[in-house]
């Protein structure tokens, strides 16, 4: 048998490494890839609850626009080589209903999160179970101030702005350009009309007491909200905050003038779509509704040639034909998908429920339709990934942004 040379022993340990490198590259692809239920090399299942009816039924636009997102991700090619299964359930408005179909979401179509569910009282009765569970509750279409609590809830984030935040931005809004006010609230019964309230008590500050001549509340299945209108407006209020779903919403804008009653009209941005509450209560009803927005409006003349609007509308011709590109429902709908889309290409090839909620804690990006100024910003004592809004007006055909952006 020939001797070896030191040229031809080299040659073989670089075969034998070459050939173990070989075997051993299956076992580190394995290794690199981490899933938990709902995820695969082909698909990441999304759970999402909505009204797609009951008397909430308008915001069912919102996932409608979420379908359509991850239909023009899938087209595309899915997110990292794998396909969205968006698994959307209608809750009708129902607590009830959102803990029933989200147990099956969960324990029966195995989701590897739940995404943009919306509602507040819908979002809080599934937030300890899912907790509980160490199920991701992400991006929770709800601006409640409780999704922004790390510490005793940490699979839970929200996405729009904070209804307390919302409402103080208001309450400085009105005392910058009207110190003098008699402002009257209507509000929703419930955390999401109490988050609102709060946040502008808590920035109208030691003037509130002064400054609130009347109060009134309604519960969501009440029929109407006539009989508030007609005791606020006898307090002799000059200002008006709105505090309510679509439906109530158009109700109110409606029966104003019937009452005769034409305070400044504030109404929170949950309910200022022109489609969904606008149209309904009547183009001409609404002329001079001060609402806020963190998201480009494609109606307005400010935004309407930029190139995130033309990708937008152009998608929306595409995904959604039929629809009203300028119903700012389907904008939120499509930068809630966006952010999901975005936390799973940064998770890459492990998509465990744990990493998700470690990328979601950890962004600072700008999503295209979001308004110029106003980031996805969060951090791992921080989960309000949205907290500045800028003021806009109804001009009886769209709305008009005015003044800066505000907020923190």
């Amino acid at each position: 048998m020939p001797s070896s040379t030191p040229h031809t022993r080299r040659a073989h340990l670089q075969a034998l490494a070459a050939a173990g490198g070989l075997a051993l590259l299956p076992g580190l692809a394995r290794a690199q890839k981490k899933y938990d239920p709902g995820a695969s090399d082909s698909e990441i299942r999304i759970g999402h609850t909505i009204p797609y009816s009951g008397p909430a039924s308008a915001y069912g636009a919102q996932g409608k626009a979420i379908a359509a997102w991850f239909q023009k991700v899938n087209d595309e090619g899915g997110v990292n080589g794998r396909k969205i299964k968006l698994i959307s359930m209608d809750d009708a408005y129902n607590p009830a209903k959102t803990v029933e179909a989200v147990r099956k979401l969960v324990e029966q179509d195995e989701v590897l999160f739940i995404g943009g569910a919306l509602g507040t009282p819908q979002n809080a009765a599934i937030q300890k179970y899912l907790n509980a569970r160490k199920v991701p509750q992400l991006f929770v279409s709800s601006g409640a101030s409780r999704w922004n609590d790390p510490k005793n809830y940490p699979y839970t984030m929200g996405i729009v702005p904070s209804y307390h935040t919302e409402g103080s931005i208001y309450a400085e809004h009105i005392l910058k350009n009207k110190p003098n006010a008699k402002v009257a609230v209507l509000f929703q019964n419930d955390d999401f009309g109490k988050d609102y309230l709060k946040g502008f008590l808590d920035g109208l500050g030691d003037k509130a007491k002064a400054m609130v001549v009347g109060q009134q509340s309604y519960e969501v299945t009440d029929p109407t909200v006539d009989s508030q209108l007609v005791s606020l407006k006898a307090t002799g209020a000059d200002t008006f905050f709105n505090i309510t779903t679509p439906k109530f919403a158009a109700q109110a804008i409606r029966k104003l003038p019937e009452l005769g009653w034409k305070p400044v009209h504030y109404l929170a941005s949950v309910s200022g779509a022109v489609s969904s509450t606008l149209k309904p209560a009547g183009l001409e009803n609404s002329v001079g509704i001060i609402t806020c927005t963190y998201l480009r409006d494609p109606a307005d003349l400010e935004q309407a040639n930029t190139p995130e609007v033309a990708a937008f509308t152009a998608w929306m011709k595409k995904y959604n034909p039929g629809a009203d590109p300028t119903d700012m429902l389907y904008v939120s709908g499509q930068v809630i998908a966006a952010a999901m889309v975005e936390v799973l290409k940064r998770a890459g090839d492990h998509l465990t429920r744990d990493n998700l909620m470690k990328v979601a804690a950890s962004m600072d990006t700008a999503l295209p339709m979001q308004y110029p100024g106003v980031n996805l910003k969060t951090s791992a004592d921080d989960f309000a990934p949205v907290e500045r809004m800028r003021p806009q007006r109804f001009n009886g055909t769209r709305y008009e942004t005015f003044g800066p952006v505000m907020g923190r």
